[in-house]
């Protein structure tokens, strides 16, 4: 009899729940989400004509793209190196300066929990600050050209690293901080001595990731003015040369493929 109360238990246990009926709550939030999502399809005005005129345009757009014209290939692998370059700089500056604001970001190391919230407070407003945003902050600041590029990603990067450096920072293992702690080490001492060496390895694939989200906002930063090889492509399409332009998003597919193959053989080898 026991037995079978404990396999009647299990039995139970292993069923799927029953449905419950929704809250009264849960069935507003519902109605104002379905809502919201005809209001966006109305307000996009999705007809079957649109649809099938788009079709049709795009058949004529991969028509007229093929095959890629490569007699500019000079000017543009110069506008991607620069890109790359853009990518490139603008990663490093906001990961340098990314660490030392995860230090101060962090629970565990930030000297006060004031300083805490303020630097957290800095860095999900750059964070949610679009980076088309900041690249025409800084045009308008610094004017066109690489430089308000590599301001635009370093900004960025710093949004999206600062973040996974604290919490990786407030995830690491106490032990060896408070090891250094009892010898009478500083507070400098501990973060370079326990810190910063056991979340190395996170801070790299972070990085990483950092790389090749930068590539891609690189290429399209060039839009606004921020340099590199969006520049190209803005200009190729708006005057509809779409072999140049099919040329120059192969090349952008290339490179976006490559950065991200030698970013995982890093991350393995490091992680």
């Amino acid at each position: 009899m026991h037995n079978k109360i404990n396999s009647n238990k299990k039995l139970n246990e292993q069923m799927p729940k029953r449905f419950k009926k929704p809250s009264l709550l849960s069935w507003i939030g519902w109605v104002i989400f379905f809502s919201f999502i005809i209001m966006a399809v109305n307000n996009a005005n999705i007809t079957l004509d649109r649809l099938g005129n788009g079709v049709l345009n795009m058949g004529k757009f991969v028509g007229s793209a093929f095959p890629p014209d490569a007699s500019r290939i000079g000017p543009i692998m110069q506008r991607i190196l620069e890109t790359f370059e853009i990518a490139l700089v603008g990663t490093a500056i906001g990961v340098v300066l990314s660490l030392p604001i995860a230090v101060l970001a962090a629970t565990n190391t930030s000297p006060h929990p004031v300083i805490r919230s303020a630097v957290r407070s800095i860095v999900s407003m750059l964070r949610t600050i679009p980076d088309l945003i900041w690249a025409l902050i800084f045009v308008i600041s610094v004017g066109l050209g690489p430089l308000a590029g590599i301001l635009t990603i370093a900004v960025d990067t710093i949004g999206f690293c600062a973040r996974f450096f604290s919490e990786r920072i407030e995830e690491i293992d106490k032990g060896p901080s408070q090891a250094l702690e009892s010898t009478g080490a500083s507070r400098f001492g501990i973060i370079a001595g326990s810190v910063i060496p056991i979340g190395f390895p996170s801070f790299v694939g972070t990085s990483l990731y950092a790389v090749e989200k930068a590539i891609r906002s690189a290429v399209i930063l060039g839009l606004v003015g921020a340099g590199g090889i969006g520049v190209e492509l803005n200009t190729a399409m708006s005057l509809r040369r779409f072999d140049e332009a099919l040329m120059i998003i192969i090349l952008i597919l290339i490179i976006v493929i490559a950065v991200e193959q030698i970013s995982t053989a890093i991350r393995k080898k490091v992680i």
